[in-house]
């Protein structure tokens, strides 16, 4: 048609080019039109000239008016929109009604008309063209002809649908009235019953012909608005009646001419006419008593005459679509034809109808909404015959139905509230669970329809906030998600396409739900439900349902009541009283109950048992009856019959036997039926009287054990006079009659929530539901409740997609069940699920394959062959990078995975040191030598036990290598092939990435992550020698010191379950070995790295390196270098950051152990230098404990004696600090705090006193002299600090008096022979004895206790006099010790303190004196004290005068002992 109009106007602008009219050029068409039409007459001699008497020459009347047109069309000369089209059309009309013509005539007549309908000559605003177009249609549905042959009956029958397409699709088909287009449709439908019989491109054409005409008509309903004058206001009732024009037409019964034959169909009716006349209650189609808008049923709403001829518009869609929706309602067939096929019938009629209205709705889609009439249709008839057909035995059917229903649900799913439920509960759930002898092909076609409504973006999120979470309502969501579950599951059967198709419903599910988190779509945050108080549960609304703030939380409350009501109604099934009770404690029901919240728990519970339900309602204490009529007030009878009314309230409750009780229940119903629908009725006792009838009707019907049964006069004389003494229609008792007889009222209804088959009783519940819903809710993109659906579906579908993805074999399965596992790891992360995540990685676990025992070589080999394995293995760690912060008990089984790896040698070489995240640091420390085994290096192996190899690399270079003697197997190209396939996938799981991204892990998370580790470092191993589990525990180990180093800023969530481990490795283990070396260096290497970051922790973290202490000797003594250099780099690194005392006591303790280590010790008194020169990190913290190691140092013989002397250097020079630290209290502490600074001071100098003095025993003479001068040093006190008197007597009593014993001991013992030349010491020990008691002598002469001093001081020089040196005396000491006496005497009396009768001492001290003096010297007393008279010298004299200044004691005695001479010294 679109050639041929361009064309047309080709010609067009051609003649205009020429000057000649665009009116010629159609003038010559029609001509040609008129005479092809001749043409064909001409052949057959009815249509030639006849000669008559005056030879007139007749013609017949069609051939007349054809010339006559032909003569007449070239002298118009207005545009052709001036002419009647009338004019040129009535000819060839006249030709198509004849009852004259033959087919081919009547052929070419119809294409003529066809081709001036399509050169679009007509249209809206062409002259008269209302009554053209009317003409138009009324001729060719009115069309007669002979029938000559089937083929060109077929021809004129197609050309017949090809014409009315024609007028529909015009642009004057505006004009056309609601009644011809009915008229039109009632013509072609009747073409496609007949072709039937005809040919198969008859049937086809027709067929298309009709689904073009509906889309042609209902393509303008979306530009109809709902005021469309056509509406019937008010109306919204599905049943309806047309009283519109009748046309009257017949095809194809035609006497042939000569007479002697007659059509197939004549004298008989069309099929058409017996088998729509077979459907109940329904018009039948195509014959003369009711076409299309000429029905006549009863209950039905009429269009009345003037509206039928307006331009077509809503009113014939009505029509055309309550036609579509009667051509479902063939139930039965009678009167076929002989030649007719009932099954054929059976699928095509409704297959047929189906098709079209699944077109229309495609069409119109959300703009019949704005027509109720239409909207009605749709609600009651329509998806009522749905449900029929969809319990059909033909899979074709079904499919046709689910396409139709998916349609209606994605464009009017907020109309078709109810009527959704009942599909999917009446019909998709009762095939698909192969209930009622569903075939597997209809069990096959429900699933895949599920899977489509699956794949619709909102869908199940609409289903559950409608229905599962609606207490009216059955749970449709969680009831197909069950169903898709366990589907999916193969139970003692292969895998098959029903399996899949489960399978790609549920993933679907699932995917749309991680695609909502994946755009950042989550809904509100969820909030605990709770009823704080008793409200109507029944009465719960929602102010705005299109607003998710407010419907959100009012479907999760409503879902919580609903689970709370379930409940209670297992709690009232088991004892009423206790479910009662508890629902009063969840606030479901008041405190005190009421007969009205009693009765809607019974009304909308599901799962109630429905025989104490009726006990409950039937009992006669008062408050049951209330509770009964309350009850009946929850049911709408408005406009129902008594029957649907009474079946409706019995299928709610079991009906008592006991009489009494019957009485009691149909009161309520009674009076609440006659309250709503009086109609006949005069008042509620004839409802009685009548319900009780019904009632034994019932029971006298169906009843086995009555063998005489109630006839339909018994029932009416049986109600005589029971409607307020008079009797009820007879046609009104007659239908009632028969509705029982037909269908049972069961007063045992069927137990357990939900409906499991469509009653028409409940049909009509369903209808009026749905008048007083509430509004659909519409979800959009966001997770809003995906958080409750996941929690419902997750467990049974990880279960399903593990049970297929173990049983596929094709890997566009396995990437199937992957997709839906990601999707679910995805959901369960955002919602934070761990249970759920957790369970999804055990699952998989078990596919890698990795935990099954069996050989390295082996596994490798069958890992690379192994599809689902590898895709499993990279699922799983994927799962772990991108959801991690979600597995809690999940990391177990990852680990297995990463052990398993580990052993087959298939993890990259660096992904324990990888995952550190450290900088290479030097390997020289630059004072020693360089580190051998560094943990800060990427080298990790053990020193001491070598490692074997397991790189697949490795493996390769050995199994390729040519230059081993040994000859070895090469492999196979399926063995390389399956090995670098293996080595592919592990590259893919970015194993490293868990260790590397570990702190961005979250807290609980990474702790499960550490434990997990922990676990599987420290449990024994089933499989595989202890040199395996060694390696795998070293492995772990190195996995935890990574995770630890890369969350320095969580080490407190860390710490206890890290140093846990190491300490138990460490306390354990008693011989050298990779683990526990890799245990020491790991907890240093924290150190190390962490305390500059972590001061608040400092302290534990240098307390763990006590484990380096409690080492078995044998472990330490291998790795003592090692441990040194480690804690010299650490202590380099971080000694600003260690203060607490506790600290530098771990650190000073390991120091100290080096001291007496050949190889440690040089690095050990490195570190100490470091720490001690020029007082750098010395603090009060730490004074003390650098001192004692000092010692230690220098008291070692490991070393040489120049690094003993450095030691007791260090010692000395420390002094200097403490001079500092107390001028510096001076000047910034208060008064108290700096005294007690300065008491600490003294505290610390006495330390280094004492270290010195037991230096000052060392063997060494080199070093114990140097000790014996240093001490000498040191004793002159701290510059700026006045050390009170008692430290000075400590001084003596526990330094030098005991070094002078000490040595003396020495001299005397048996162990000379090891200290050379100590007659050298003894001298400098005297003279420090001296030296320091006259520096002394003016504070401590003050003393009560200088009598005892001074004696300890003569009994040491005479003591040290009478000293033998390996065997004689010496020498030096008989010379000195004189001298030093004679000085000592000389600065005592120069400074009073010693003289004859002094007050400080009396002759006592004089005594004492010259008792011991005389002993060593005898000769002193005459010479110092030449005058011997009794009397005492006054305290003070000229002498004492001149030599004591006011100057401190100290200093004054500096004075003195600078003339002391020195002696042998």
């Amino acid at each position: 048609m679109g050639r041929l109009k361009s064309g047309i106007k080709t010609i067009e602008e051609r003649e205009d080019c020429d000057g000649y009219s665009s009116n010629a050029t159609l003038a010559c068409m029609i001509n040609s039109e008129i005479g092809a039409v001749l043409a064909v007459m001409r052949r057959n001699v009815r249509w030639g000239v006849r000669y008559m008497s005056g030879d007139d020459e007749l013609e017949h009347s069609l051939i007349q008016s054809l010339r006559a047109l032909r003569k007449t069309i070239f002298t118009w000369k207005s545009h052709w929109n001036t002419i009647d089209p009338a004019e040129y059309l009535v000819p060839f009309l006249d030709v198509i009604r004849s009852d004259e013509t033959g087919a081919p005539i009547t052929g070419v007549a119809l294409s003529s008309v066809y081709k001036i309908l399509t050169l679009d000559v007509i249209d809206q605003n062409t002259v008269s063209v209302k009554d053209a177009m009317h003409l138009l249609v009324d001729a060719v549905t009115s069309c007669r002809f002979e029938v000559t042959d089937p083929v060109s009956e077929e021809v004129v029958l197609m050309k017949i649908l090809q014409v009315l397409l024609a007028c529909m699709k015009s642009k004057a088909s505006v004009v056309l009235s609601n009644q011809h287009v009915c008229t039109i449709m009632n013509a072609c439908f009747r073409i496609v019953h007949q072709a039937g019989s005809k040919g198969e491109l008859l049937q086809r054409i027709a067929r298309h012909t009709m689904h073009e005409l509906v889309r042609c008509i209902f393509s303008h309903l979306p530009d109809v608005g709902n005021s469309e004058k056509a509406l019937v206001d008010g109306v919204d009732t599905g049943d309806y009646k047309s009283t519109g024009l009748s046309t009257e037409f017949e095809l194809g019964n035609r006497q042939l001419e000569n007479g002697n034959m007659m059509s197939e169909y004549d004298g008989q009716t069309l099929p058409a006419n017996h088998a729509l006349n077979a459907s109940v209650g329904q018009p039948a189609i195509g014959m003369d008593e009711n076409p299309i808008g000429t029905g006549a049923g009863k209950d039905t709403v009429t269009y009345d005459l003037p509206m039928m001829t307006e331009p077509f518009g809503v009113p014939c869609m009505v029509e055309i679509f309550h036609f579509l929706c009667s051509l479902l309602n063939v139930v039965e067939h009678v009167g076929m034809g002989p030649r007719s096929n009932t099954i054929a019938f059976d699928e095509d009629v409704p297959l047929f109808a189906l098709g079209l209205i699944n077109s229309t709705i495609e069409l119109v889609g959300p703009s019949i909404c704005h027509h109720p009439r239409l909207l009605s249709l749709i609600q009651n008839e329509l998806f009522r015959n749905l449900m029929q057909f969809g319990l059909s035995m033909s899979p074709l059917t079904l499919s046709m139905v689910c396409s139709i229903v998916l349609n209606l649900c994605h464009q009017l799913r907020a109309e078709l509230k109810f009527q959704l439920e009942a599909f999917f509960s009446c019909v998709i759930l009762r095939i698909a669970q192969c209930k009622y002898g569903a075939s597997y092909q209809l069990q096959e076609v429900a699933m895949e329809a599920l899977v489509d409504f699956c794949r619709q973006k909102t869908f199940m999120v609409e289903m559950y906030a409608n229905f599962d979470c609606d207490i009216t309502c059955s749970n449709v969501f969680e009831e197909l998600a069950n169903l898709l579950s366990k589907s999916a599951f193969p139970v003692n059967s292969p895998l098959s396409s029903m399996h899949i198709f489960a399978l790609d419903g549920l993933i679907a599910v699932i995917q749309e739900m991680a695609e909502r988190v994946s755009n950042g779509s989550v809904g509100l945050e969820q909030t605990s439900v709770n009823l704080e108080e008793y409200t109507p549960f029944w009465m719960v609304k929602c102010d705005n349902y299109k607003d998710a703030s407010q419907w959100v939380p009012f479907v999760r409350r409503r879902k919580y009541i609903k689970k709370r009501l379930m409940i209670g109604a297992d709690h009232f099934n088991h004892d009423p009283k206790k479910g009662l009770e508890f629902l009063q404690g969840t606030h479901l029901l008041p405190d005190k109950l009421d007969p009205q919240s009693v009765a809607c728990f019974f009304r909308y519970t599901p799962g109630l048992d429905k025989n104490l339900v009726g006990d409950f309602l039937g009992n006669h204490d008062e408050f049951c009856i209330q509770v009964l009529h309350e009850f009946a007030r929850t049911f709408d009878f408005e406009d129902m019959s008594l029957d649907t009314a009474l079946r409706l309230f019995l299928e709610t409750f079991r009906l008592p036997g006991e009489s009494q009780k019957i009485q009691r229940v149909l009161e309520a119903f009674s009076e609440r039926y006659y309250e709503q629908s009086p109609h006949i009725l005069v008042d509620k006792d004839a409802a009685l009287l009548l319900s009780y009838s019904l009632i034994l009707l019932n029971t006298d019907l169906h009843n086995a054990q009555v063998k005489r049964k109630m006839t339909e006069e018994d029932f009416i004389r049986n109600n005589r006079r029971i409607n307020g003494g008079n009797d009820l229609p007879r046609e009104f008792l007659s239908e009632l009659y028969h509705s029982i007889c037909q269908n049972e009222i069961r007063t045992t209804p069927e137990q357990g929530p939900g409906f499991l088959e469509m009653t028409p009783s409940r049909w009509i519940e369903l209808i009026h539901k749905s008048k007083k819903t509430a509004p659909f809710i519409v979800s959009d993109s966001t997770a809003y409740l995906d958080q409750d659906m996941f929690a419902i579906i997750s467990a049974p579908t990880i279960a399903a997609i593990s049970v297929v993805f173990d049983q596929a074999e094709h890997e566009e399965v396995y990437q199937t069940c992957i997709d839906g596992f990601l999707a679910v790891a995805e959901i369960s992360a955002c919602h934070h699920l761990e249970d759920v995540l957790d369970d999804l990685v055990v699952s998989l676990c078990k596919f890698t394959t990795l935990l099954n025992p069996s050989s390295l070589e082996e596994s490798v080999l069958a890992f690379g062959d192994d599809t689902k394995a590898r895709m499993a293995t990279v699922t799983v760690f994927t799962i772990s990078n991108s959801y991690g912060d979600y597995i809690r008990a999940g990391w177990r089984n990852i680990f297995d995975c990463i052990l398993r790896l580990h052993k087959l040698g298939l993890l990259p070489a660096r992904v324990a040191s990888d995952a550190a995240d450290e900088p290479e640091l030097p390997t020289d420390n630059g004072h020693g030598k360089p580190l051998k085994n560094s943990l800060s290096s990427s080298n990790m192996s053990s020193v001491t036990t070598p490692k074997r190899s397991y790189g697949l690399m490795g493996r390769f270079s050995q199994l390729l290598s040519l230059d081993t003697e040994e000859p070895r197997i090469q492999p196979t190209e399926e063995e390389l092939a399956a090995r670098q396939r293996t080595l592919q996938t592990i590259q893919q799981c970015h194993i490293d990435s868990i260790f590397t991204e570990s702190k961005f892990l979250q807290a609980e998370s990474l702790l499960q992550l550490v434990r997990a580790l922990i676990w599987a470092a420290g449990r024994p191993q089933k499989v595989g020698s202890s040199l395996d589990d060694e390696d795998s525990a070293v492995f772990c180990l190195e996995l935890l010191i990574a995770i630890t180093l890369n969350n320095r800023d969580r080490i407190v969530l860390l710490w206890q379950c890290v140093y846990e481990h190491i300490a138990g490795i460490v306390q354990s283990t008693v011989m050298p070995c990779a683990l526990v070396e890799k245990a020491v260096f790991g907890l240093l290497r924290i150190c190390q790295r962490l305390l500059p970051y972590k001061e608040n922790i400092a302290d534990e973290l240098l307390r763990s390196l006590q484990l380096v202490l409690k080492l078995d000797a044998r472990v330490a003594d291998a790795y003592c270098e090692q441990i040194t250099q480690e804690v010299s780099r650490l202590v380099k690194a971080n000694a600003p950051h260690i203060r607490s005392q506790l600290g530098w006591r771990t650190i000073t303790s390991l120091l100290s152990i080096t001291a007496r280590h050949p190889e440690a010790s040089d690095a050990g008194f490195d570190t100490l230098l470091f720490i001690m020169s020029d007082g750098a990190h010395l603090l009060s913290a730490n004074y003390v404990l650098c001192v004692d190691a000092s010692r230690q140092f220098a008291e070692s013989r490991v070393g040489q004696a120049e690094r003993s002397v450095v030691a007791v250097d260090l010692m000395v020079g420390s002094i200097n600090c403490l001079a500092q630290w107390a001028c510096e209290a001076k000047d910034t502490m208060g008064e108290e705090e700096a005294l007690r600074m300065c008491q600490d001071v003294g505290e610390m100098w006495f330390r280094v006193v004492q270290g010195l003095r037991k230096v000052s025993l060392d063997p060494r003479e080199e070093v114990r002299n140097h000790a014996l001068l240093s001490l000498q040093k040191c004793l002159k006190g701290v510059d700026g600090i006045h050390f009170p008197h008692g430290l000075w007597l400590q001084c003596f009593d526990m330094g030098i008096f005991t070094l002078l014993d000490d040595l003396l001991e020495i001299v005397q013992g048996q162990s000379l022979k090891e200290y050379r030349n100590m007659e050298g010491t003894l001298v400098l020990a005297m003279k420090l004895l001296t030296k320091v008691f006259l520096q002394l002598l003016p504070d401590l002469s003050q003393l009560t206790t200088f009598g005892k001093l001074w004696l300890g001081v003569l009994s040491r020089m005479e003591n040290y006099i009478k000293v033998k040196v390996r065997g004689r005396k010496s020498e030096k000491l008989q010379k000195l010790i004189p001298e030093l006496l004679k000085n000592t005497l000389l600065v005592m009396k120069t400074t009073g303190v010693l003289a004859h009768k002094n007050a400080l001492g009396g002759d006592s001290l004089w005594e004492l004196t010259w008792l011991h003096a005389n002993n060593i010297a005898p000769s002193l007393q005459s010479e110092l004290f030449p005058d011997q008279s009794l009397e005492e010298p006054s305290h003070g004299g000229k002498a004492g005068g001149d030599v004591v200044s006011d100057e401190t004691g100290p200093h004054a005695t500096l004075t003195a002992s600078t003339e002391v001479p020195s002696g042998g010294g």
